[in-house]
């Protein structure tokens, strides 16, 4: 018996936990890979080059996206952000779930590249309290604040758009709720090869 690998697509509005729950469930899955984006932006206060994410700067972005090297690619706030293509790939076809946090702008485009993989939105559990997870970051201007709340607002509307979502109120039922998800998904007969 050999499982066919998939991807699980993790978005929502910034700062709605996506980071904190990948965080939780590392480990938790056999199997499982996380995807790490590629960015223009700088990194932020503990934030690690490979492990967080490539931080590239504007040229070598540009020739990885425009050579086919990703596999969505979005601006956001002023910064490119892409999904490397060769290692998603190569993960799937070796059995792998991998597992990325994009943008809508960036899950729309895999949905259209790859239909079969698997989305999940995770909703912030009130937009007060969204507003409260931004400016505790203590990495934006007001400005910038005041444009990532517009554009939750905005992203909200596009959960009909994912397979699940995800109320995260609490981390820990965010956490059973993600790992019910990966492992229903897994069991799928169509991932599965029977002898």
């Amino acid at each position: 018996m050999k499982r066919r690998g998939f991807l699980v697509i993790l978005s929502g509005p910034s700062s709605a936990g996506k980071n904190t729950l990948l965080s939780a469930i590392k480990g938790r899955v056999p199997g499982m890979l996380y995807s790490i984006s590629v960015t223009t932006r700088k990194p932020r206060p503990g934030e690690r080059h490979g492990v967080d994410y490539f931080f590239l700067d504007d040229a070598e972005f540009t020739r990885l996206r425009d050579s086919g090297g990703l596999l969505e690619w979005a601006e956001y706030c002023g910064h490119y952000y892409g999904t490397p293509r060769e290692f998603v790939e190569d993960s799937l076809a070796a059995g792998h779930i991998v597992i990325t946090d994009i943008d809508i702008q960036g899950a729309r485009q895999i949905r259209t590249a790859m239909p079969e993989a698997v989305a999940v939105f995770l909703m912030p559990p009130s937009l007060e309290e969204l507003q409260k997870r931004i400016v505790a970051r203590g990495t934006d201007s007001e400005a910038a604040i005041k444009e990532r709340m517009k554009r939750a607002v905005d992203e909200m509307k596009y959960v009909v758009d994912y397979d699940y979502w995800i109320l995260n109120t609490d981390l820990d039922q965010a956490v059973t709720d993600l790992l019910a998800i990966i492992t229903a998904e897994r069991q799928r007969v169509e991932r599965t090869e029977f002898p």
